[in-house]
């Protein structure tokens, strides 16, 4: 008996060592969609546990589908798996999440006082939602004054329920001051809500309106004028460079300041007010003036997605700095490049693989229609299919839905999926 205790012991004793100082060939720092991607690549070609994820969540989250849960088509359960399920099985995962980073010394502190040094570095945070950084916010998203998010498990699904308790009055959309995660999701909620309302005979004792922080509706002229042709159409209110301040749930009235006019502030009465928060990197890049940018973003080449101080650090996704659209889709693209380049300054060659900020936005308008919006750092359109997509298709709302999300969950985390761009060119060779 004694025997077996002290056999515990000094199992327990050489575990809690063991999970104390940790060592890999690559560091993945994040789990979500580019994390995921690249680690699962990498750990095909480097064997058993040389690639190390590091990341606190219990659940990955197809977020794209966020907007069809709000809109009430999908439910929050369909939009994740655990994530156990989803990282490759080759790759090592430590359920936490970086303190500090040590990138002269290639070493990373985790928020429970772990050691982790690697070899190579991906940063893959993504973006945090800042809910508490408007006041009154929070308050609202907890009572039922008509405040929504889809911008967070925690909220999105209470947006529907807002949405079918809706009667009458304004029903106000927001866009923040900030870099967002799926730019084009502010706005779509906005259609989606105008439908709902068409169809349940509320249309004509609303209004809507979309208050959006940006100078333009959307970024891509081609796609921006086809969505005032949707807005004007639709009798949707747009209002430019205006900034959500404040929220007072107890009177249902929100604040808005105007960007261009620093100091003048408009209040609006809601009956609906959905929020897209501000959001930033998380605290421990931020912070870290060695790998990040003034604006906290990983600092990397746009074209190599290599740092532009340390050779042996790249960065995917959200957290880059790299100035395309923070999309899903523009992780897939990412995600080869990433990939090749980090193989090849694991050989000791050059990198030569180049990203041209390629970035997706499904930007759906109702409930069985959408614009297939898809761009460059040019933000000149580099579409798929051999037709225009500036208009409004059931088909690419069809594919939206359906087609999406197994890609996402068979493909794009299993490391098979980097984008359209083969099939593209493949689809306008045969129109040639």
């Amino acid at each position: 008996m004694l025997q077996s205790f002290n056999f515990s012991l000094k199992k327990l004793s050489c575990t809690s060592y063991r999970f104390a100082h940790h060592g890999c060939k690559v560091l993945v720092v994040g789990g979500g969609t580019g994390g995921c991607a690249v680690a699962a690549k990498l750990s095909k070609i480097l064997g058993k546990d040389e690639v190390l994820i590091l990341d606190p969540s219990e659940r990955h989250y197809y977020q794209p589908l966020f907007t069809l849960v709000g809109a009430g088509v999908y439910t929050l359960n369909d939009s994740f798996k655990l994530q156990k399920n989803v990282l490759p099985d080759n790759a090592k995962w430590i359920k936490d999440s970086a303190a500090e980073f040590h990138p002269k010394s290639n070493q990373v502190i985790t928020t429970m006082g772990h050691k982790i040094n690697y070899d190579f570095m991906l940063l893959a945070l993504g973006l945090e939602t800042n809910y508490d950084k408007i006041p009154g916010l929070l308050e609202g998203l907890k009572n039922w004054s008509g405040v929504c998010s889809n911008y967070s498990d925690k909220y999105v699904e209470k947006t529907f329920q807002v949405l079918k308790n809706f009667e009458s009055g304004n029903a106000i959309f927001t866009y923040p001051n900030t870099p967002v995660k799926c730019p084009g999701a502010p706005q779509k909620i906005c259609y989606l809500v105008d439908d709902y309302l068409r169809k349940n005979g509320k249309r004509q004792k609303s209004k809507i309106i979309y208050n959006t922080s940006l100078p333009v509706i959307f970024g891509v002229k081609k796609y921006a004028d086809a969505l005032w042709n949707v807005v004007n159409s639709r009798d949707i209110e747009v209002n430019l460079r205006m900034n959500l301040v404040e929220v007072r749930s107890d009177k249902k009235e929100a604040v808005f300041e105007n960007l261009d006019k620093p100091g003048e502030k408009q209040v609006m009465e809601y009956s609906m007010l959905h929020v897209t928060p501000p959001m930033s990197t998380p605290y421990a890049l931020r912070t870290n003036k060695e790998l990040s940018n003034p604006a906290g973003f990983a600092d990397v080449d746009p074209e190599s997605l290599r740092h532009i101080t340390f050779p042996n650090v790249f960065a995917i996704g959200d957290c880059s700095s790299s100035p395309n659209s923070k999309t899903a889709a523009a992780a897939a693209a990412q995600s080869a490049v990433v990939f090749h380049n980090l193989k090849a300054v694991m050989d000791g060659k050059d990198v030569h693989k180049v990203y041209d900020g390629y970035a997706s936005c499904p930007l759906v308008t109702g409930y069985n229609k959408c614009i297939l919006a898809e761009f460059n750092y040019k933000l000149e359109p580099l579409e798929t299919f051999p037709i225009s997509q500036d208009k409004e298709m059931t088909s690419m709302y069809l594919m939206k839905k359906y087609l999406m999300p197994p890609l996402y969950w068979n493909l794009m985390l299993c490391g098979y999926w980097n984008g359209p761009a083969t099939m593209r060119k493949l689809l306008h060779l045969y129109m040639k």
